[in-house]
């Protein structure tokens, strides 16, 4: 069973009251009833628990990226041992969409349930993004790790119109650099 925020808080305030209700029964005390204290704690639990599953949501959708730049990256490099201009600059195209992806975090789909959580007071890394650390709303991808997955994109862009395999090879381990510091836990 699934529960949303609002939920799980409406229950936990549920159980506050009822706790309240008790604690007022029994005359007053110097400290906090441990039911509130417990209840507190499973609150904090399921909030905590949320934040864990939006950043593992996030490492998926890098990780789903990667993979499928892998992929095009096979695609292109056997397009340029084979000479075929045209194979090779549709994967090149592709692969630099899905480094592009990688960049900012998910396509528009994803920014758009990124806007959501955002207009809802949602900021997953609110402190990092006040030191400039993390754009608005991003939870694995930095501002730095953006600009160099997006300057890789552009690079293997240019490559479509002349594909070289040492210089495709030398842009995708800068890529797979930045991707390796990102999926770190």
């Amino acid at each position: 069973m699934r529960l949303s925020t609002r939920r799980v808080a409406l229950l936990a305030a549920a159980a506050i009251t009822i706790s309240a209700g008790r604690v007022a029964a029994q005359g007053p005390g110097p400290a906090t009833p441990t039911e509130i204290v417990a209840t507190y704690n499973t609150l904090a639990d399921g909030i905590l628990a949320l934040k864990r599953t939006e950043e593992n949501v996030c490492r998926t959708i890098l990780a789903t990226a990667n993979a499928h730049a892998q992929v095009e990256l096979g695609r292109a490099q056997k397009a340029i041992a084979a000479g075929d201009a045209k194979a090779a600059q549709t994967a090149l195209e592709a692969l630099a969409a899905d480094v592009a992806q990688m960049g900012t975090e998910g396509d528009n789909a994803v920014g758009a349930v990124r806007k959501r959580l955002i207009e809802a007071g949602q900021h997953h890394n609110a402190a990092g993004e006040a030191q400039g650390i993390f754009d608005e709303g991003f939870v694995i991808v930095t501002r730095a790790a953006k600009a160099k997955l997006l300057d890789s994109s552009r690079a293997i862009g240019q490559l479509a119109h002349a594909p070289k395999a040492e210089a495709l090879d030398a842009e995708w381990k800068k890529v797979q650099a930045v991707v390796a510091g990102l999926m770190k836990p």
